[in-house]
């Protein structure tokens, strides 16, 4: 058991362990970039073609008989975690020349099979999204939340990520 002043001493050092862990959680929300363009991949299940598909946001482009129509598309940064989300409405052509809405919802690049549209002859999912809102400022605004990044461009390699990491295989 403890001592009353090693408890007293534990409950002092607790503010002090756990502040610098809200700090990190909170720096770490990363901000959204709003993009003009949605992109998918559509596999037409016939021919098995995959086509890529650069939709801009509120227009419909037709894939066989689907209709896509991207509504919003966010991404994050280069220098954060992938995340790139759309809202997307997809219609089918039928035969009579009605159209019938066969999927509304959220699309995540980085979980494809969550929420992709799978029809009997083809599907689509989306792949990312392209033309951030505001061009290269969206892009930068991105980069400069870490120093240093701005001034080298949004291109270049971080620092600490320009280390090579050598293997050697051990044969037992």
């Amino acid at each position: 058991m403890l001592g009353i002043g090693a408890h007293r001493t534990a409950c002092a050092l607790l503010p002090v362990l756990v502040a610098p862990l809200l700090i990190i959680t909170t720096a770490a929300k990363a901000e959204r970039i709003e993009n003009d363009v949605a992109v998918f991949a559509a596999l037409d299940k016939v021919t098995a073609r995959i086509s890529r598909l650069e939709v801009p946001l509120g227009q419909t482009v037709e894939f066989g008989s689907l209709k896509v129509t991207p509504r919003i598309c966010y991404s994050r940064p280069a220098t954060e975690q992938p995340k790139t989300t759309s809202f997307v409405e997809v219609d089918e052509k039928e035969l009579e020349g009605a159209q019938k809405r066969i999927f509304t919802g959220w699309m995540f690049a980085e979980s494809p099979g969550l929420n992709a549209v799978e029809h009997p002859v083809f599907d689509i999912w989306l792949t990312g999204c392209s033309h951030p809102k505001g061009g290269a400022q969206a892009a930068a605004a991105g980069s400069a939340e870490r120093p240093g990044d701005a001034a080298t461009g949004a291109d270049a390699v971080p620092e600490e990520q320009q280390t090579t990491i050598t293997r050697r295989r051990i044969r037992r």
